[in-house]
């Protein structure tokens, strides 16, 4: 099953890319379906089609649609670890509304979001799953769970579980003790379905995320963000869209700055992103939704390509750790060992790229390993730039090519 991820900053037209990629893979004979975890529910907006829920239904054939509910998915599968952990609670006097709010740990929407992909791989209905993912890429961070816990299986029976672990920190203060086995067997359950969502999730040749951005800073940066830690994840990016650009030469001046703007943020996130395939979709003069705008759309984003093939495979980012020294090595568009600086600021690295008209500055976040590390130096090979950090107190430092 070819699993594609589309994510992004909220109205950058994620939900549009990811309809238009299912239509078109579809059309060429691929078993599609297209999930959609954003609760804002645009799926149905963007296909015109209101009444889609939480069970498959096709829009065109070849293509099937679900809008996920991950509280009904949750409540479906996993009620017991819920319950069980909101009764601790509400035994200390929280008000049982509350007492659930306070059980539904950070992150647990997007992961049972992601948990219905694992659902749909086990049961090889499809062919492509294209999944339109809320704005938040953190759920990322949830689908290395198991690798904390360790392997999983029956050995484990007696280890406390990461839900009702968190449960166990109010079992002092209330009047439960122990945990119940069905909790504890629905705890092994769930973290190997997450186990097998993590595998599947690192096969680049099965699972790709693709961003899509708009030609502005606040995208742009946002994006590169998820870039950087899907790269630390071990999850690969293939394609990036940038989405909503601007018709040059317009006589009018204002919109005239508006494309000269966009122009730049344009060849800025060409460089951000680099080397993976960049492609840009036009602003169209109306609402881009329904089926046929959908499919003019898929036409410009892919011509003649399958859209679920996999469209770059690499290493953006590697990351190294060794004792007290973290090395990083980026990809980057220039050679030139005389043609760059580089410094840190905070939780970022910045790269300025000398040219004929002068500096290209990109700048690029870093993991949070690295918070309490300085910049040592950074040196370049071919089209691979190595920052070296140390784990050592002292000022920011700041590293000449």
């Amino acid at each position: 099953m070819r699993l594609i991820i589309y994510t992004g900053k909220g109205g950058t037209g994620k939900t549009v890319s990811a309809c238009s990629t299912a239509i078109l893979a579809a059309e060429k004979g691929s078993r599609t379906l297209l999930i959609s975890s954003d609760p804002a529910h645009t799926l149905t907006d963007a296909l015109m089609k209101p009444d889609l829920g939480t069970d498959p239904k096709e829009i065109i054939p070849n293509l099937d649609a679900i809008q996920v509910d991950p509280l009904v998915e949750m409540n479906k599968q996993y009620s017991s670890i819920l319950d069980y952990t909101a009764s601790l609670l509400h035994t200390k006097g929280l008000d049982e509304t509350l007492a659930y709010e306070l059980a539904m740990l950070p992150g647990m929407t997007e992961l049972f979001s992601l948990l219905k992909i694992e659902e749909v791989d086990r049961m090889r209905s499809f062919d492509t799953v294209v999944l339109d993912m809320a704005a938040s890429g953190e759920a990322l961070r949830y689908l290395f769970l198991p690798k904390i816990v360790g392997s999983v299986g029956r050995k484990l029976s007696n280890l406390v579980g990461v839900f009702s672990g968190f449960a166990k920190l109010f079992q002092p203060l209330s009047k439960v003790s122990g945990i119940p086995q069905g909790v504890l067997e629905k705890e092994l359950e769930l973290l190997e379905r997450l186990s097998k969502l993590n595998k599947l999730m690192v096969d680049r040749n099965q699972t790709t995320v693709r961003l899509v951005v708009n030609p502005d800073t606040f995208s742009v940066e946002n994006a590169k963000r998820t870039f950087m830690s899907a790269s630390l994840y071990g999850i690969s990016v293939d394609l990036v869209i940038i989405n909503k650009i601007l018709p040059t030469g317009s006589p009018d001046p204002y919109y005239s700055n508006w494309a000269d703007s966009q122009r730049f943020m344009i060849e800025n996130a060409k460089s951000s992103f680099y080397p993976v395939t960049v492609r840009e979709i036009k602003l169209y003069n109306n609402e881009l939704r329904g089926l046929d705008m959908l499919r003019e759309n898929a036409l410009l984003l892919f011509g003649t390509d399958d859209p679920a093939k996999v469209l770059f495979t690499g290493d953006p980012y590697r990351f190294h750790k060794v004792n007290s020294t973290f090395l990083m090595v980026v990809k980057v568009p220039f050679t030139k060992r005389d043609d760059f600086d580089v410094e840190r600021h905070g939780d970022q690295i910045t790269i300025k790229v000398r040219n004929q008209i002068g500096f290209i500055v990109n700048t690029i976040p870093l993991p949070a390993i690295t918070t309490n590390m300085r910049l040592r130096k950074a040196k370049l090979n071919e089209d691979e730039l190595s920052i070296i950090f140390e784990d050592t107190t002292g000022s920011t430092a700041n590293a000449n090519a």
